[in-house]
């Protein structure tokens, strides 16, 4: 008997598959903005920064012939660069105009929406807070919409050492993928500490992060044991495994069905398997694959959640299809 029978043989764990799961509209619409520009345009197409944090994701669209690029100083005279979908500050887009360079904007438009914000209130006047995780790529575009003054803020504790010159004149907006509990937690303390701050009519903590951090919630109490899938430079992933495991289930971070260390499924009664919003199906299935040649057997999924929301391409690349 070899160790995959033998596996089989004395270890059967269920599995619970998440729902929803994977790709949020934003990514979709990243992805295609890329595919679809080296389809028209062709090789090469240059990409600042992951256009979306998935490993496969980049590589797959590296092959296809897209240059990822740091910064724009990496992109060559006249040629086409896409905007990733955590969006950039306005001094990038002012360098890229300047050197007239073709721009396709793949910034999510949810985080587009953060950046009005940030600019609606400048003009008002208000120093702005912005609740999100120092040096990832969306809080550095929207701390760069500010024409005045913006605060970053990661935890209740950064609350109170705040320092503002004027306690009135205050807005607060949010990173799009942050912990629901926990970004709830820090707006109480901004309230409680500036009752006059303003902030969205709508919260900002995008659609789909919302609802995966849901199902991962739901998805705990079936389960000793969750698999998220998706990268480590990846915000709502890490999210969702934070919560899984605040939810009393063990949790890890795979990038794929590689990853799975199976000493740590096979002491699990039930795995769940979730997968954060940059993360493509075809690796899932390739996480549940492995967890079934190791014994596991898919006893269900959550009930399919049609989120029914989809983001239009910009108008060059909409024309062509």
């Amino acid at each position: 008997m070899d160790k995959r029978e033998e596996n089989k043989a004395v270890s059967h764990f269920n599995i619970q598959l998440a729902n929803p799961r994977g790709f949020c509209a934003g990514v979709d619409r990243a992805i295609e903005i890329v595919e679809r520009a080296l389809s028209i345009i062709g090789a090469p197409v240059y990409v600042r920064h992951e256009v979306v944090h998935n490993r496969f994701v980049v590589d797959d669209l590296r092959d296809k012939g897209a240059v990822f690029v740091q910064e724009l100083d990496e992109v060559p005279d006249g040629c086409t660069v896409i905007f990733s979908a955590h969006g950039v500050s306005r001094q990038i887009k002012e360098v890229a105009k300047k050197r007239k360079l073709h721009v396709l904007d793949a910034t999510c438009p949810l985080v587009t929406k953060v950046h009005s914000e940030v600019i609606q209130y400048g003009k008002q006047g208000k120093t702005v807070i912005l609740v999100g995780h120092a040096g990832h790529p969306e809080v550095e575009g929207t701390m760069g919409q500010a024409t005045g003054d913006v605060l970053l803020v990661e935890t209740v504790e950064d609350v109170a050492r705040l320092e503002v010159t004027d306690d009135v004149s205050l807005a607060f907006v949010t990173q799009t993928t942050l912990s629901v509990d926990d970004t709830s937690q820090i707006l109480g303390a901004l309230r409680k500490r500036f009752p006059l701050i303003e902030g969205p009519k709508r919260d900002d903590i995008c659609y789909a992060t919302q609802n995966r951090q849901d199902a991962v919630r739901e998805l705990a109490t079936m389960c000793d044991a969750i698999l998220v899938v998706g990268s480590a430079n990846s915000s709502n992933s890490n999210r969702l495994r934070e919560l899984a495991e605040q939810e009393g289930a063990k949790s890890v971070l795979v990038d794929g069905a590689g990853d799975i260390d199976s000493s740590w499924v096979l002491s699990a009664k039930t795995v769940g398997v979730t997968a954060g919003a940059s993360a493509p199906e075809v690796l899932v299935k390739d996480v549940i694959a492995k967890l079934t040649d190791l014994g596991g057997v898919v006893q269900g999924e959550m009930h399919p959640a049609d989120e029914g929301i989809s983001f239009s391409l910009p108008v060059e690349l909409r024309e062509s299809r």
